[in-house]
């Protein structure tokens, strides 16, 4: 899942924001230069190669990797960022004079600034995105060692079939791209279709290095349930645009993945589910209500407020846990409230007098060169409807078995708050077979945490804790029995 917490202090390289890197903002602007070294290499063709190094913004801890390429007088860059799975970047200009380099990256409004120690194997220098931050570079010859151990991921053959597959959205006119994973033995079998959170996912959710889909799937298969996961729209194999597209579009996206894997001659149609994650904990009830053919729902950290709550609700969480003193968190929390009640106020989008509003307010909340990406970012028709939308409806009209997961220390969807508006939506609606639990420890991963801070999920080798993994297979192999599906429950 991309995160959705917002706003004003938007994370390095793929512009994802984190409120606990606000303090850092208010601090980082004194950082000293660094001094210049005695000697050091002057062949503009001695820096070609990948250089790598940490930014530490608060809370938050974010890689970056430059690849420079070129011939001297003529070197070229991207840049990625492996925590938030961005590569490729494009890099606006690299500039050698002696021992001094400068790199541009228009494309986030950053900019590095360092000077090559005489050994041509480190760069000293300093980060400007809005606040300014210091970043030694080291010259890297295995990419390999910047991505930490994942166990959970399956490694060699798996005792199940797996096999690429498109369907067709064919009302959005749109084909959607993803991976079947079928059990051993005789079907049919009963399915699940993973449906993943905010942002540009692919199938797997990638975020942050983990490839929580990839686990959940391939546990799921290997205790004989069938898995259906997807790029979304205008992401890895599959067509359309994500940028444009809304929650509903995306709810439309599920239920066509629904659809094709119900058809499959392997799959019994009568036990087929859905399992989403974050905002695919919103899409999930969305489809489920209009269509009983549904057996279950499992809702991973699924929201159980409006959208504009739950932002204000993560900006407070993450700004508590972040250690930023009260009265700075309740002012950005004010200005959070003032912010989504512009967005709000206008049903329309990128006209100049929303824009002014925003940039307005946002020029209170964040430093200049990161005005304009958030301005981009929320004048979307996803994030007006993300912010209007109340899944509590939905919820209440469920009438399949559901089971709602959240992490004791989920900083992202607060269990404090959504747990029990997930628990009354469903008492409300009737629902005689529904589980609401909160699993101490976890994170909005899932992983197993000591703070739920969102830095620390690239740090934590557990992509998914066993224990919610079994909770999931459990719970959903208890209610697809061939007892169970032959009422048609």
């Amino acid at each position: 899942m991309k995160p959705v917490w917002m706003l004003a202090a938007l994370a390095v390289a793929a512009g994802c924001g984190c409120g606990a890197a606000a303090r850092a903002q208010t601090t980082a602007a004194a950082q000293a230069p660094v001094a210049v070294p005695l000697a050091a290499p002057s062949r503009e063709a001695d820096i070609i190669g990948a250089w790598a190094g940490t930014l530490h913004a608060g809370a938050v801890n974010l890689r970056v990797v430059f690849h420079i390429t070129g011939t001297a007088g003529q070197l070229t860059a991207t840049l990625d960022s492996p925590d938030q799975n961005a590569s490729g970047i494009p890099v606006s200009s690299v500039t050698r004079s002696g021992t001094r380099l400068t790199i541009e990256v228009g494309a986030v409004g950053g900019r590095f600034e360092g000077v090559i120690d005489a050994s041509g194997s480190r760069i000293e220098g300093t980060w400007t995105q809005g606040a300014v931050l210091p970043l030694v570079l080291t010259r890297q010859t295995h990419l390999a060692q910047l991505s930490p151990p994942h166990p959970q991921n399956p490694h060699g053959p798996v005792p199940y079939r797996q096999q690429a597959v498109t369907f067709q959205d064919r009302a959005a006119g749109i084909t959607l791209a993803g991976t079947l994973t079928v059990p051993s033995g005789r079907g049919p079998f009963p399915a699940v279709v993973l449906i993943a959170g905010s942002g540009p996912n692919d199938r797997d959710e990638t975020v942050f290095g983990h490839k929580p889909f990839l686990v959940l799937a391939d546990y799921l298969t290997r205790r004989h349930i069938a898995v259906l996961r997807y790029d979304k729209r205008g992401v890895g194999g599959s067509s359309g645009s994500e940028a444009t597209a809304t929650t509903v579009d995306f709810a439309a996206d599920a239920r066509a993945a629904f659809d094709y894997l119900r058809a499959l001659p392997e799959i019994d149609a009568r036990r087929v589910g859905l399992i989403g994650h974050s905002e695919g904990g919103v899409i999930a009830p969305m489809v489920a209500a209009r269509d009983r053919r549904v057996a279950f729902v499992v809702l991973l950290a699924g929201p159980g407020v409006r959208g504009d709550r739950l932002l204000v609700a993560q900006v407070q969480a993450i700004l508590t846990a972040a250690g930023v003193p009260s009265a700075l968190a309740r002012q950005r929390i004010e200005q959070e409230r003032d912010l989504l009640a512009i967005v709000e106020r206008q049903a329309g989008g990128g006209d100049a007098a929303r824009q002014a509003q925003l940039r307005q307010q946002l020029s209170r909340m964040a430093p200049p060169a990161r005005v304009d990406t958030a301005i981009r970012r929320l004048d979307t028709p996803w994030f007006r409807y993300f912010l209007r939308y109340d899944p509590a409806p939905a919820l209440a009209k469920l009438r399949c078995p559901v089971l709602a997961l959240f992490g004791g220390k989920d900083l992202q969807v607060p269990p404090a708050l959504n747990l029990p508006a997930v628990r009354r939506a469903l008492q409300a609606g009737g629902n005689l077979d529904f589980e609401v639990q909160e699993l101490p420890g976890l994170n909005h991963l899932f992983q197993p945490a000591r703070t739920g801070e969102p830095n620390e999920y690239v740090s934590i080798q557990s992509t998914m804790d066993p224990a919610a993994l079994q909770t999931v297979a459990t719970w959903i192999l208890k209610h697809t029995t061939a007892t169970r599906a032959g009422t048609g429950a």
